[in-house]
């Protein structure tokens, strides 16, 4: 370690963007530096989020399949979900996974800096160590913001001073309550909560606005929140909270809903209502850095406001997830260098293109969606067209009795799929189709005319697809 050292790039955090950029900066030629403050390293998707979630999650979601074994025929005694070893497992499978990102942070390839880092002036951080010792500054010729994101704290009457739990705790958690009210309705509202009843926990889940996954189109939402409903978690969406407090050995969180006074009680709360960047103690106006909202405000290539320093990552979105944040802690790294006029001669700056982003949620039933949705599309002023199709008569569904849901296709007045959503038995994995057959820009006709093996989930595309393309021939 050598502290007043002059590096080409710093980057600050050490997560998915962060480890991303700086092994393409260093693959480019740029002495780099990586500073990053947590006790343990690997960041929120190795250590507090996709990964231990999923997890659990899996747990639920045999518990559930075993709950229906005389469905099939079949007889399970004595069911029951250990939460310890369920924890158990979750921490030796995630303690594998950041040992190996330990291991490649600490490689050697870049330095690694133990410790808070805040902008003194736009090119020179400060680094306060974790073991206490003395703080000291590194010069960056160019650097990278990666540094997350935290749980954000409403302001909710009574929600302090009554307590509540956060997914941080549900996924670290030896024993769980019977019950749980689970303020949000978000992805992490709605996986935890799946996570909940699947092991046999009483699950109530407040959401604000008029539907779950606010940011999805309404009939994927709705088809959800029928299906979570079925499964006798109650749920209610259109929600304002007024006070929550604590109610003899119980916590109650008392809303309005539809215009009337309403309350529900749990065991525990879980406070599920999303998260925010981590900006705090960056220094960033010494820096010169903008914020747009609670967001570091970036350019499609990853820049700040301030020409040599870039973003990555949930601090600056616009979209939370992990494999997005990797190709953005990559565009940064690969613009940093040709900012340095260290790139290869004919470098062009990478600029970043959502045309495929993905959304995925891990709930029974999964809900997956890819490019835009009817929403986005009809905002753009597109002439779109759609076609959907339900698992409920589709054969492999049916045989696996899960049959929740649907699958949507959305295209262009050419033809062209833009968007796709699925509801239903392993969503997440079957909107992957859709993502190959957007990124070769395919037409709905083009995957109507793809073999698909039957009986297959994955056949119930083509569909939709058929439908649209023989519209399109009947135009």
């Amino acid at each position: 370690m050598n502290p007043s050292k002059n590096y080409d790039f710093v980057i600050i955090g050490g997560g998915s963007a962060g480890y991303a950029a700086a092994r393409t900066a260093v693959e480019l030629g740029l002495t780099t530096a990586v500073i990053d403050s947590a006790e343990t390293l690997g960041g929120l998707c190795i250590l507090r989020g996709c990964m231990p979630s999923k997890t659990l999650i899996e747990s639920a979601n045999r518990n559930l399949s075993i709950r229906r074994a005389r469905e099939f025929g079949l007889r399970a005694e004595g069911l029951g979900a250990q939460v310890g070893e369920i924890r158990e497992r979750k921490r030796r499978l995630i303690g594998e996974f950041a040992e190996y990102r330990q291991g490649q942070l600490e490689d050697g390839r870049f330095d690694l800096h133990r410790g808070g880092a805040t902008f003194l002036d736009p090119h020179t951080i400060e680094v306060s160590p974790r073991d206490g010792s003395a703080a000291y500054t590194l010069s960056a010729a160019s650097s990278l913001i990666a540094t997350g994101s935290v749980i954000a704290s409403p302001p909710l009457p009574g929600l302090e001073a009554t307590g509540y739990l956060t997914s941080d705790d549900i996924l670290d958690a030896s024993e769980l309550p019977d019950s749980v009210v689970v303020l949000g309705g978000g992805a992490i509202a709605l996986e935890m909560a799946h996570y909940l009843e699947g092991i046999g926990r009483s699950v109530t889940v407040i959401q604000r606005s008029d539907q779950v996954l606010r940011s999805n189109d309404r009939d994927v939402a709705k088809a959800l929140e029928d299906a979570l409903r079925e499964r006798g978690i109650t749920l209610y969406t259109n929600t304002k909270v007024t006070k929550v407090l604590l109610d003899g050995d119980l916590k109650r969180v008392e809303f309005e809903h539809d215009g009337k006074a309403h309350n529900a009680s749990g065991a525990e709360i879980l406070n599920a209502l999303g998260r925010n960047p981590n900006t705090g103690g960056l220094g960033l106006d010494a820096a010169g850095v903008e914020l747009d909202g609670r967001r570091i405000a970036t350019s499609d290539q990853q820049a700040t406001s301030a020409a040599h320093i870039f973003a990555a990552g949930d601090v600056c979105g616009p979209h939370e997830i992990v494999h997005i944040a990797i190709e953005q802690g990559e565009a940064a790294a690969h613009n940093a260098a040709i900012v340095l006029n260290k790139a290869e001669p004919t470098a062009q700056p990478k600029k970043m293109d959502y045309r495929l982003k993905l959304f995925g949620v891990f709930t029974e039933p999964q809900v997956a969606s890819v490019g835009l949705s009817e929403r986005e599309a009809l905002a753009a002023g597109i002439a779109i067209r759609v076609a959907t199709y339900p698992f409920d008569d589709h054969g492999k569904s049916m045989t696996r009795g899960e049959t929740h849901g649907f699958v949507k296709l959305i295209c262009d007045p050419s033809g062209e799929i833009i968007g796709g959503a699925c509801v239903g038995p392993e969503a997440v994995e079957l909107i992957h189709e859709i993502v190959v057959a957007m990124h070769f820009h395919a037409k709905a006709a083009d995957l109507a005319s793809i073999p698909h093996y039957h009986p297959t989930l994955s056949e119930i595309w083509t569909y939709p697809a058929e439908e649209l393309a023989e519209n399109s021939n009947d135009e």
